[in-house]
């Protein structure tokens, strides 16, 4: 492992010192992956706290506000490292607070392993001496990809359910079976976690996530999925095989939220943006749970759900309220769901006015977003594909890039100032004239300013009492 050259000068000072240092936790575990290994936290086995502040105190800052925690905060060229005694935890109450810690410096490095929450998390790396600590079988688990819990303790921290929840996620790892059955055993405890807490689980899903149904399977599996009922109605809600080949609403959920991370749209997005897309795909068809039915379709009796898009809105919101995400992405996720489908609606041919009407419509959320769940949409259906679906989806990205709304609505040209320079004094009559000047506009009346003072001049001498 390639370690930053002022923490291998640490390291070296540590085991002068009669200290043993080992790199531990997530940059072990992204290092074995392949990954960039970052974020160094270090565990030093053989020191007391004193004794370990000494032989770091050369290096720079150092930071003692973790000493019941046997933790020292160390800023070494401009990088903060947080090194710490192996210590036991032990449970006294409920929620995440709820642990006695005790710094033990002489502790096993089995038993300091065990604390963790996960093998693939319990691998330390000794770069002294080049050799990975694995007492709990982590390098194995996550060779053949199976999240699987490091000790019984597990159970003391209900959050450790969610976090597996992402962790599935961000590695396309499964449930060993073993752990989802002591998830199950301690599905009660969800009411003990503080709703921050929860977001920060979600948040991770939403923007980190390389399967995101791996996730959904983990959730499922520890029967935590119930704490989600939105999802949860997913689950088993059939769909007409014909249309839908892929299965239940859940899996093709699933395959959406799949295919949207292969997008440019969530690769290459901000975390923002990736939070509106995971969101806007998980929920956009939340709708089906309350609209699902049979009926005659072609002489044929078929799985139908006609008005789930405008269904799904106040589920979506339900749901994010629930997770606790932020109050702005109800505004950026709620129009993505109910109009995930405008694109099958209406002519074959766009005209301008629809497409600026509909990116009003959506708006905070933009075009680009709400093409980026339509596309998540259509090829959550394999192996099913329309070139008609696609045609469409393509038709509505052209059109929206040549009136300028694939990114931003549209905003209305005339506005007060306008009224006022024809000699209008301001009051409450404004709002009519610019109303019906804005709906005008959106209709292609005008594309610039000057155009609509000319517009304004023609409604005015038409509706001499509408601002007068």
């Amino acid at each position: 492992m390639q370690l930053p050259s002022p923490l291998t000068a640490a390291f070296a000072a540590l085991r002068q010192a009669g200290g043993r240092p080992h790199v531990v936790g997530g940059c072990v575990r992204d290092w074995l992956l392949g990954r960039a290994a970052k974020d160094f936290d270090v565990e030093v086995f053989g020191l007391d706290y004193e004794q370990l502040g000494r032989a770091l105190a050369p290096f720079g800052a150092t930071d003692l506000v973790g000493r019941s925690f046997g933790v020292i905060k160390v800023s070494l060229d401009g990088a903060t490292y947080d090194f710490s005694l192996p210590r036991r935890e032990s449970k006294t109450g409920s929620g995440h607070r709820g642990f006695a810690v005790a710094p033990e410096p002489e502790l096993t490095e089995a038993d300091a392993a065990a604390r963790r929450d996960f093998t693939i998390n319990a691998i330390a790396y000794d770069p002294l001496s080049q050799r990975l600590i694995d007492p709990h079988g982590g390098e194995r688990d996550l060779r053949a990809r199976v999240l699987r819990h490091t000790s019984a303790a597990f159970a003391e921290d209900p959050l450790r359910v969610l976090r597996a929840f992402q962790f599935a996620a961000r590695f396309e790892l499964k449930l060993a079976p073993e752990t989802a059955g002591l998830c199950r055993s301690i599905k009660d405890t969800f009411s003990e976690l503080a709703l921050e807490r929860v977001w920060g689980e979600w948040d991770k899903w939403c923007t980190q996530a390389a399967k995101p149904s791996a996730g959904l399977v983990a959730l499922q599996a520890s029967g935590w999925l119930a704490h989600f009922p939105e999802v949860a109605a997913l689950d088993g809600l059939p769909q007409e095989p014909e249309w839908h080949p892929e299965g239940d609403v859940f899996v093709h959920t699933g395959h959406c939220l799949d295919a949207l991370v292969g997008l440019p749209a969530w690769r290459e997005g901000d975390a923002h943006t990736r939070r509106i897309l995971s969101l806007g795909v998980l929920a956009h068809d939340f709708g089906k749970a309350t609209t699902t039915h049979q009926a005659e379709r072609r002489r044929q009796l078929r799985w139908v759900s006609p008005g789930h898009e405008a269904a799904g809105g106040p589920p979506a919101e339900t749901f994010l309220q629930r997770i606790g995400a932020p109050r702005e992405l109800i505004d950026y996720v709620r129009p993505l769901v109910v109009h995930h489908l405008a694109h099958h609606q209406g002519p074959t041919n766009l005209r301008d006015t629809t497409v600026r009407r509909l990116a009003r419509k959506i708006h905070p959320a933009r075009i680009d977003d709400l093409i980026a769940v339509m596309t998540s949409d259509h090829l959550g259906r394999p192996p099913l594909l329309s070139e008609e679906a696609l045609r469409r989806i393509h038709d509505l990205r052209d059109v929206a890039q040549r009136l300028a709304v694939a990114q931003e609505a549209p905003q209305p040209i005339v506005k007060g100032r306008h009224l006022i320079a024809l000699g209008i004094k301001p009051g409450p009559h404004f709002t009519p004239a610019l109303d019906a000047a804005f709906e005008s506009q959106l209709d292609g009346a005008f594309y610039d300013e000057e155009g609509g003072q000319e517009w304004m001049k023609n409604y005015l001498r038409a509706h001499p009492l509408a601002v007068r």
